[in-house]
């Protein structure tokens, strides 16, 4: 099995290393003298044996730290039956630094107990047999050699580790951020998405009607009318262009007048204007929270808007009631084939009706019933919440 390809860093930390051993070998600088009893092989040839072995465990500080750590721990032995080199013992506790900064955590671990018993047992053993101060000093090398350099690593480690979850909660926290304001740009084009429709709608489908019929009839009376329903819808979806542009344009703020329950009756006498025959039977005690009584405004004036649009002749019933907590709002018109001009739709005002009622927590339902089409919104008028 190959090993792994060194780290272009750990090159120069293991030529360093071993170009600063030969360079003490010249000039005869040795960590024992040759008469010491535990120099086996005296001389300045035998150390240069673990002195390759440490420079090669170098390169695999970072890509392979145990097996770095393993080999170097025999190359450390091997040095010391000879006259020892400084830039061996050096490398030796890079590599214990390296293993435990670099290695499994785990490994990390059992290293920091196995030096950190090794250091006692080096204190204690020679003190107990010599019964010499000078045999502390034994353990004092044990210490620096093995000891200082893993609890060095292991503080580096964590350190490292700290500053990477640091990093990574940041990260979640940008990810989290940059989510929300997605959403809250999303809810507000999908809020000023059904404000317009709503606002401009009602007016532009009366104006394409009776741009009709005053094409298709060919009376005096008949286009002079239409034209001053015409210009009344023109005029009045203008006002409310202007309004909203100007909420766009200074800042996130509502409509200077938030449509409420006590605009139904100007709602349903423009309806009549444009040619409905609607009634309105408005039965609320009036403390409606002002979320559900904007919803309840649009849901009924996108509902009129679908009558001129598409309802045939006959009359258009709204009705509001509060009852078990909640604001029933139900309209109902004529439904059937119809004659005569009428204004294309595009579903968007069913989807924004439903839209307003499950926002405030509510239920939606519209369709065709007993001879009538039928919009029935309710409404929580404890618990709505505002868009």
């Amino acid at each position: 099995m190959a090993l792994p390809r060194p780290h272009r860093f750990d090159v120069y930390i293991a030529a360093g290393g071993l170009l600063g051993g030969l360079l003490l070998v010249g000039i005869g600088l040795s960590t024992r003298p040759a008469a010491d009893p535990i120099t086996l092989f005296d001389g300045p040839w035998p150390v240069l044996v673990p002195l390759v072995v440490l420079a090669g465990c170098e390169l695999l500080r970072r890509a392979a730290p145990r097996t770095a750590l393993l080999i170097g721990t025999a190359g450390i032995c091997a040095d010391v039956v000879t006259q020892g080199s400084l830039a061996t013992v050096l490398m030796f506790t890079d590599v214990i630094y390296a293993a435990v900064l670099y290695g499994p955590l785990a490994s990390a671990r059992r290293i920091q107990w196995i030096t950190g018993l090794l250091t006692v047992a080096g204190t204690l053993v020679p003190f107990a047999v010599w019964r010499e101060p000078e045999a502390l000093l034994i353990g004092v090398v044990v210490g620096v050699v093995a000891y200082g350099p893993a609890a060095t690593g292991w503080i580096v480690r964590n350190h490292r580790d700290a500053a990477e979850a640091a990093r990574l909660r940041a990260e979640q926290s940008v990810l989290l951020a940059e989510m929300d304001r997605t959403q809250a740009v999303t809810a507000e084009r999908a809020r000023m998405a059904r404000e317009l429709h709503d606002m401009v709608a009602n007016h532009l489908s009366a104006i394409a009607i009776h741009s009709t019929a005053a094409l298709s009839i060919d009376e005096p009376t008949t286009s002079r009318e239409a034209l001053g329903v015409i210009r009344e819808n023109s005029v009045a979806g203008l006002a409310e262009m202007r309004r909203l542009i100007g909420i766009l344009r200074d800042g996130d703020g509502e409509p200077a007048a938030v449509p409420t329950l006590d605009g139904l009756t100007a709602l349903v006498e423009g309806a009549r204007a444009n040619g409905l025959d609607v009634t309105l039977d408005a039965c609320h005690d009036g403390a409606v929270p002002a979320p559900v009584e904007l919803a309840a405004y649009r849901i009924v004036q996108e509902s009129l808007t679908n009558a001129l649009k598409h309802a045939c002749p006959g009359r258009v019933t709204v009705s509001l009631a509060e009852r078990d907590g909640s604001l029933m709002v139900e309209v109902s018109s004529p439904y059937g084939d119809r004659d005569g001009p009428r204004a294309p739709g595009s579903g968007a005002g069913l989807v924004g009706m439903r839209e307003r009622a499950a926002l405030l927590g509510g239920t939606f339902r519209a369709g065709p019933r007993g001879g009538l089409w039928t919009v029935h919104a309710t409404l929580p008028v404890s618990e709505g919440e505002s868009e």
